[in-house]
């Protein structure tokens, strides 16, 4: 059986009174993508820590400082290389396989550009560190030779989104997702029915090892319901009731009013809501029903709904 593991880009929002929200996030999932770690760097002493918050076998993927691939664009400089030895330290600590390296889109990777991160992952010498190269705005279709020869060269995974389609240049023994879906951004709740694909083709790869980071708005609840899927072969309700009484508990937990028809659908039409406990569909199919209007609190839009289902 392949080593199959699911998480979230970080663990700051996951609050759980009294405990410390990684400790807490580690009792429901068995990996973490370190996301924090892009935007600054964390000091040793925090990084020990981490370690010491969850069970020895949790792991760590961690996301590389933006100051190798956004600011200093892989170029194989003395600061490039400092901040990717300082993260190779970070991997080390947190006992971390997998080095994530994101490209900006407006970096467009050619043979010289392959020449430079080869410099630079040969100086670096990360030994077992597997990098997951991240090639925004590029196809793997079109990714230059010279480039997918050197990743391979260096045993990288190609990190790609399952859940818009994409599917690495090359096998390799080693899947690493990242999951934002289909909408701006990661304003985005995948359907039953896409994460059942997204697991297919994680199953049906022979990869030895998944590891799966959800980045959708509500990345806690989606890579659990993923989970127990995997566990139990069914998904979990997403609400404590079904039908109009469901979209009521989605809408209530951040909708605003007096509000229009339009605006409902923009702001909430992603969400999923439970028609029955079986079956997860998108708030846009009933809230596109609605006439145009201001409605100026809930109930009015659940009236609304139910006399025109009549």
């Amino acid at each position: 059986m392949k080593e199959y593991l699911i998480g979230a880009g970080g663990w700051a929002y996951f609050q759980i009174p009294g405990l410390h929200p990684l400790a807490a996030y580690s009792r429901a999932f068995n990996f973490v993508e370190v996301n924090s770690t892009f935007y600054q760097m964390p000091t040793m002493k925090e990084v020990e820590n981490w370690r010491k918050l969850v069970p020895p076998d949790f792991q760590f993927a961690v996301r590389a400082h933006r100051a190798i691939t956004h600011e200093n664009r892989l170029q194989p400089s003395a600061e490039t290389l400092e901040a990717l030895v300082k993260m190779k330290e970070i991997c080390h600590v947190l006992n971390a396989g997998i080095l994530h390296l994101q490209t900006p889109p407006s970096l467009k990777l050619d043979g010289a550009s392959a020449s430079k991160l080869d410099d630079l992952v040969t100086s670096a010498d990360l030994g077992k560190i597997r990098i997951a190269l991240e090639i925004r705005s590029t196809r793997s279709s079109e990714l230059p030779l010279e480039l997918v020869r050197v990743m391979q060269d260096h045993g990288m995974i190609h990190c790609v989104d399952l859940s818009r389609g994409e599917t690495p240049a090359y096998q390799s023994d080693t899947l690493y997702t990242r999951l934002f879906g289909k909408g701006s951004h990661n304003v985005y709740q995948p359907m039953d029915e896409e994460l059942v694909e997204v697991d297919h083709k994680a199953s049906s790869g022979n990869f030895e090892k998944v590891a799966m980071s959800f980045h959708f708005v509500r990345m806690y609840k989606d890579a659990a319901r993923l989970k127990i899927y995997k566990q139990t072969g069914k998904f979990p309700t997403i609400t404590k009731s079904t039908g109009l009484a469901s979209l009521d508990e989605v809408l209530n937990e951040d909708a605003r009013f007096p509000t229009t028809k339009q605006d409902l659908k923009y702001s909430h039409g992603w969400k999923l809501f439970d028609m029955t406990k079986d079956r997860r569909i998108r708030a846009s199919d009933l809230l596109m029903k609605l006439p145009e209007r201001t409605y100026n609190n809930i109930n009015e839009v659940i009236d609304e709904l139910r006399s025109t289902a009549r």
